[in-house]
């Protein structure tokens, strides 16, 4: 199913990238807006997030309660079995299953690069590491699931109720903060959105990780049916103080490169030189609520670099509400409080030259004098998907099919 779902995401892209590209005689519009990354090779791969998120899954699943249910475990149970090596063996057909299912995606590229398209490998790559880490904690999550439970529908329902728990998460966050936000980020789609902008955060990688590799040490577990109720609760304990202790700590990694050709993750490098100087925690009081698209561009324009760079940054959302339509003007809704060492300043404007230069103020930093540093040019192509179609919607299920042919008519010698 991959190959359609990859496909119908990709010619969409190729069709509107040509569209905003300028069609026939028409000029680009904004061609320093067209990067590769947002209009190519996100909604490309796009496909493989649907994938992960409603189809892996009971792949994984099946891997676990196939064997529970058919009674195969407890033969393997009597034999000189190692619970662990087994689920790392698993852990390692699922990561190889994954790369082959990579297939269609890499074909997508072929094809981009054939229509004379541009590609930047760092940041693909870069969009590979997020999608691979993802299916990590996905199959770490339904492998847990499929050994705790009794059956795979059950699995499949503690999943889902997984993947809902992470989007309810994201949703508090948003205009909570604090402990909640801070969790947020490590969401599947939350973490897999830092790659998809062409951020490499090191503390993301390595609690996804932890988190997916953590659910293969509970499926170990939980697995031995001979095992006592108490051995598997302490157990589970431990497995969880573990993940918990690991996490915790990896989070707090700051290492982050931004790996966009354009570099729109980051403040040019003479102003990341003297906002490096600033030692003291930024504490930023946000009178903005979520559905205010002021807040976004606060949020990415602004926060998320100087997390980068200053060595704590607090966020407090003081919005009372979800769409700021029935703010009073008595709860200074707009502003964005800047405190640093005691001394605090107020702006209104959400632009990073604007908030740049209050940050200068209040920290006592001459601000420095603008470079000309080479614009990002943008990669315009007018192309169309040629053959893409026979390819995704043809010749791939074909294969697939030939393929199952091939794999029945050998078993059943």
């Amino acid at each position: 199913m991959i190959g359609p779902l990859v496909g119908q995401g990709f010619i969409t892209a190729v069709n509107l990238y040509a569209e905003v590209s300028g069609t026939g005689d028409a000029p680009a519009a904004l061609a320093q807006g067209l990067s590769p990354l947002d209009g190519i090779l996100v909604p490309t791969f796009g496909a493989y997030d649907l994938a992960v998120t409603l189809l892996f899954p009971f792949v994984a699943i099946r891997l676990v309660s196939a064997e529970k249910e058919s009674g195969a475990l407890k033969l393997m149970l009597q034999a000189p079995f190692n619970v662990g090596a087994s689920m790392a063996a698993k852990g390692l057909v699922i990561v190889i299953a994954w790369l082959i299912a990579w297939i269609p995606g890499l074909i997508g590229l072929v094809l981009w690069k054939s229509y004379g398209g541009h590609l930047y490998a760092p940041e693909t790559l870069n969009l590979l590491t997020g999608h691979l880490i993802r299916v990590v904690l996905s199959a770490g999550v339904a492998v847990a699931a499929a050994a705790m439970s009794t059956g795979a529908a059950s699995a499949a329902i503690i999943t889902l109720g997984f993947t809902v728990g992470t989007w309810a998460l994201e949703f508090l966050a948003a205009w909570r903060g604090g402990l909640i936000q801070k969790l947020a980020t490590y969401t599947p789609t939350a973490a897999l959105r830092s790659f998809e902008q062409g951020q490499f955060r090191l503390a993301t990688l390595l609690v996804i990780i932890i988190f997916g590799v953590g659910g293969f040490a509970l499926a170990s577990v939980w697995l031995p049916t001979g095992r006592s109720w108490l051995r598997r609760a302490v157990g589970t304990a431990v497995v969880l103080v573990a993940i918990a202790a690991a996490g915790t700590g990896a989070s707090t990694i700051r290492s982050t490169w931004d790996l966009s050709e354009n570099q729109h993750n980051s403040f040019p490098p003479a102003d990341r030189a003297a906002l490096s100087k600033i030692r003291e925690p930024l504490h930023i009081k946000v009178y903005l609520a979520p559905d205010d698209p002021r807040l976004t561009d606060l949020e990415r324009g602004i926060i998320e670099k100087l997390r980068v760079i200053l060595p704590r940054v607090d966020v407090d959302y003081a919005a009372q509400s979800t769409s700021g339509l029935f703010e009073g003007q008595e709860d200074h809704y707009g502003e964005v409080w800047y405190d640093l060492s005691g001394r605090s300043v107020m702006s209104r404007s959400t632009t990073e030259p604007i908030v740049l230069e209050t940050l200068y103020e209040l920290a006592g930093i001459q601000q420095p004098e603008p470079t000309d540093d080479k614009p990002y040019p943008g990669y315009p192509l007018a192309a169309r998907p040629k053959n893409a179609a026979l390819i995704f919607y043809a010749l791939w299920p074909l294969t697939i099919l030939v393929g199952w042919w091939l794999n029945y008519k050998l078993r059943s010698r």
